[in-house]
């Protein structure tokens, strides 16, 4: 059973999260992502001693500070009622589709042309022969002045 898919399938469900450093919030799972941050909405939150509680209209929790999760059995039920969930994602990765969707790629730049930077035409810089090179999105030239502007013939 992988985390994230039981998770997703959580979306909609009520569920009690408690942090590392004790509090706990009850809610309704509005989504996760893929490092288990976590967005809840209508929200009771409870304070380390149990004393205190808080009532927000929604929350966001990021996953490094999450204990543990507690989810309904009906979803638990569901998801395994799900029948090859597991083999079709195993099957998307091994394609080296990720879970962004189709067509998209990853790394940084968003999945535009040109890494970092997007496009060449994108990148402010212009390219003028020998003394200057793009490097990593940026114009640098020799000196670290840019070159002058190139007459056309």
């Amino acid at each position: 059973m992988l985390p994230l898919s039981l998770l997703k399938t959580a979306i909609n469900h009520p569920m009690l999260v408690e942090l590392k450093n004790g509090e706990t919030y009850n809610g309704h799972l509005a989504s996760c992502d893929a490092w288990m941050n976590v967005y809840l909405t209508q929200v009771i939150c409870t304070s380390r001693d149990g004393d205190r509680f808080w009532k927000m209209p929604e929350c966001y929790i990021r996953g490094s500070t999450i204990k543990y999760l507690r989810i309904p059995d009906e979803v638990i039920e569901n998801y395994k009622e799900e029948p090859n969930r597991g083999q079709q994602m195993r099957r998307d990765l091994g394609r080296g589709n990720r879970p962004g969707g189709p067509g998209q790629r990853g790394g940084r730049g968003g999945g535009q042309v040109g890494g970092r930077g997007g496009s060449q035409a994108n990148r402010g810089g212009r390219s003028t022969g020998a003394l200057s090179s793009n490097v990593g999105g940026s114009t640098n030239s020799i000196g670290g002045a840019r070159p002058a502007k190139q007459q056309r013939r």
